[in-house]
């Protein structure tokens, strides 16, 4: 079969159904069938498992206070990252909150560059200096550590797409705790005044640190906070229900239409932080029923498996190849270099202003008036 499925890779596609969205202002939501190809699928899936791995050698490593600080983990919630990095182009951009490792991933950073940030090492994705919630790559800006501080950023960063004149989008991320932010609201006014190539996403994990959204907000329907904002609650657990609806997203933004809203309904196995054991709140039964019946890695291997689009074999590769890559990634993060004290204070500003601004320093005339 493997032979067979190598010969016609370039062809070889699955239908799959998908789970119905719930649309808010919006004619109709994204097509209930999808379409995956060979290369697509095993690209999701060695992704995914990538970032699971990663996240669980970062525990590993947490545990062993190797990596200090704040930590938080994305395992569970490997979809959401994957399904939309494959709705957008790569010259669009992304912000997200202080839960970033996966986007780092997806958006161009390497194992390495991450694992290394996260042990404050020079080769690290920031040069040792971010940590856990502060990487940055090409059109990725982070990792933040304000919650919601990210949704007003992202927003100008939309605005610069619109007033530049790019057929480009932002990708704007925050959580169901973060949710209930002032600045959110206000932000979805202007955007939605401004009509910005934004996609506001709340990633509702059911937890915002250890409330559950039942308890946090009088309601629980995110995707339609924005009110004159178009909205769609979408299964954050499947890649391709969240792939397709990014799509469907992105074609709203840059159609023109202004701003639009996705809930993606997910999980996280950890806990909030890596000082949060995630056990108070809710049961370990309930994170066992997530694990056997949603979870992200599993529901895409099965679909694949069932569509004769990859065997067994092929898919224990894949775990075998990322296993190593995720053991060479941590052995380089414990032995690489820290960044020497004397760098601290570089890449504070940057080295050739492209003006002058009066009252910085007093005693340099200004160019105009000399």
């Amino acid at each position: 079969m493997r032979k067979m499925l190598t010969i016609i890779s370039n062809v070889l596609r699955g239908s799959a159904s998908r789970n119905k969205c719930d649309v808010h202002k919006l004619e109709e939501g994204p097509p209930l069938q999808a379409v995956l190809t060979r290369e697509e699928g095993l690209q999701y899936y060695r992704t995914m498992q990538t970032i699971r791995r990663m996240e669980l050698k970062a525990d590993q490593l947490y545990k062993q206070k190797i990596i200090r600080g704040f930590c938080h983990l994305y395992d569970g919630q490997e979809a959401c990252a994957v399904g939309i990095e494959a709705g957008i182009n790569l010259s669009d951009h992304l912000i997200t909150a202080y839960r970033a490792h996966g986007y780092t991933l997806t958006r161009g950073g390497t194992v390495r560059e991450i694992m290394a940030e996260l042990t404050g090492r020079r080769g690290g994705i920031a040069k040792g200096k971010g940590g856990s919630m502060h990487m940055y790559t090409k059109h990725f800006y982070g990792g933040n550590g304000i919650v919601g501080a990210q949704v007003p950023l992202g927003a100008g960063v939309a605005l610069a797409c619109k007033y530049l004149g790019k057929n480009e989008l932002c990708v704007c991320l925050y959580g169901d705790g973060a949710a209930n932010q002032g600045q959110i609201f206000e932000t979805y006014n202007m955007a939605s005044l401004w009509k910005l190539p934004c996609i506001f996403i709340c990633e509702n994990n059911k937890y915002g640190m250890g409330t559950s959204v039942e308890r946090a907000a009088a309601s629980t329907d995110y995707y339609k906070r924005g009110d004159f904002i178009p909205g769609l609650r979408v299964d954050g657990m499947d890649v391709l229900c969240v792939r397709e609806a990014t799509k469907l997203a992105a074609e709203h933004c840059r159609s023109g239409k202004g701003p639009i809203l996705m809930e993606l309904q997910t999980y996280r196995y950890h806990g909030h932080s890596m000082s949060d054991p995630g056990i108070s709140y809710r049961t370990r039964d309930e994170i066992q029923e997530v694990r056997s019946k949603s979870d992200p890695i599993s529901m895409l291997k099965d679909r694949m498996l069932s569509n004769n689009m990859a065997s067994v074999e092929e898919l224990k590769e894949i775990d075998v190849e990322v296993r190593k890559e995720i053991e060479d990634a941590a052995q380089f993060a414990t032995t690489d270099p820290e960044p020497p004290l004397d760098d601290l204070c570089n890449h504070i500003f940057y080295n050739d202003p492209p003006m002058e601004v009066r009252g910085t320093n007093p005693w340099t005339k200004l160019k105009s008036i000399s």
